[in-house]
């Protein structure tokens, strides 16, 4: 499917935390950010270790190898991203490299040139900025349409007691 097709065909993902049972269904943007969701869509089922957000807020996401044949321009970008927003973030690793992240030196993404970051924001009042690169754009590519109520009580368990052993996962619906 093209960039083009894509604005006009509604697609549909299941954005789940596994060991939780929880799930929620998107909407792709495919008329605000196509290429990002023709990158997302033909390459799923996606996913890997769940963190939640230490700088962003409320949020969770998945670091995973780069997919796109190319990596996505900053289409619909976002420095404020709305509870139910996924968005998509492209790394380097020298980006992820300091131990302010918090990353253990076994996470899977460690040692990748090329980092991409999958996120789900659950609650209000987030701002993408980072104190050792400052603003930090997204892409917003899908948002929430069901569920959003029941994958935010489980972002605040993850926050409570902890993400080891989660995983956050994206699949067509």
């Amino acid at each position: 499917m093209s960039g083009n097709e894509a604005g006009t065909t509604e697609r549909f993902i299941t954005v789940s935390l596994e060991k939780r049972g929880v799930s929620c269904t998107a909407k792709l943007l495919g008329d605000r950010a196509p290429i990002t969701c023709d990158a997302v869509w033909n390459a799923l089922p996606l996913g890997g270790d769940v963190y939640h957000a230490k700088y962003a807020r409320n949020e969770i996401y998945a670091l995973v190898p780069p997919f796109a044949p190319e990596e996505p321009p900053l289409e619909n970008p976002t420095i404020t991203p709305i509870p139910g927003d996924l968005c998509y973030f492209t790394f380097t690793d020298t980006q992820l490299g300091t131990s302010s992240y918090g990353y253990e030196n076994d996470a899977k993404h460690q040692g990748r040139t090329t980092v991409v970051d999958l996120a789900l924001f659950y609650e209000r009042n987030n701002l993408l900025i980072n104190g050792d690169a400052g603003w930090v754009p997204g892409i917003v590519w899908g948002s929430v349409v069901d569920g959003l109520d029941r994958m935010a009580d489980a972002c605040q368990d993850l926050w409570r007691a902890g993400a080891l052993g989660e995983s956050l996962t994206f699949r067509r619906a």
